[in-house]
């Protein structure tokens, strides 16, 4: 599974008996089989706000993010300013990162199902105003596409809704170690990343930050779903 990916809603059905975490990722795999089936592609603006307060090193970089029907990635940089060694060495790598990830190798092996990861309940909560389940993980085979940390899974859509951790392997000879945290937000029948924040200790600049913000999605349907799907919905 991607960071970041869409996920379509899949009810849960009322008075149904408590779910182990493996039961929970399993649904969320269905989810995103539902995803694969409905969606024909899906563009997004990307924009990149790198910050780092120990040398005052900045950069910034709006990205066009367009997916393929079948989940492959490919980016087309809009704008970007501030120190060109950041945006070389730093932006530009987690774009790549991105798109290699999007292949459909990396997709299956990566995405949080049973097969990849182990997995334990830690409890319910309200996050964001909707119940989710709360789970810890660990990638079985560890990769830089893979997280280790926790998930929270939407307890009625069964839709991943944040990630936070770190990444399994590191992501780029620059950075030292780093923490993800992954927001999603409901628009429609697709949950949608809206917020990324990456803190890292990077090798030249020490501590820094990234945070990715996400806008101007444009989705299709596949000409099945769109002809059953009601008007206004």
């Amino acid at each position: 599974m991607l960071l970041p990916t869409l996920l379509l809603v899949a009810i849960a059905q009322p008075g149904a008996p408590p779910l182990t975490a493996p039961e929970i990722l399993q649904r969320v795999v269905q989810a995103d089989k539902d995803r694969l089936t409905a969606l024909a592609g899906y563009s997004v603006v990307q924009h990149y706000r790198f910050g780092n307060t120990e040398s005052g090193k900045t950069a910034e970089m709006t990205v066009r993010i367009s997916c393929s029907p079948d989940g492959v990635k490919t980016s087309e940089i809009l704008s970007e300013s501030g120190s060109a060694f950041v945006r070389s060495h730093i932006l530009r790598k987690m774009i790549e990162a991105e798109t290699e990830a999007s292949l459909k190798g990396e997709r299956r092996e990566n995405r949080f199902s049973p097969e990849n990861y182990e997995s334990r309940l830690i409890r319910t909560e309200i996050w964001e105003g909707r119940e989710s389940y709360v789970l810890e993980v660990n990638p079985r085979k560890p990769s830089k596409f893979s997280i280790r940390g926790r998930i929270w899974v939407d307890a009625a859509d069964f839709a991943i809704a944040r990630i936070e951790g770190q990444p399994a392997r590191s992501t780029s000879f620059w950075v030292r170690s780093a923490t993800v945290d992954l927001r999603y937000g409901r628009t429609g029948r697709f949950w949608l990343p809206y917020l990324n924040r990456s803190v890292a200790q990077a090798r030249i600049f020490g501590f820094t930050e990234v945070v990715i913000e996400y806008s101007d999605y444009r989705t299709s349907l596949r000409q099945e779903e769109a002809r059953v799907r009601p008007a206004g919905h």
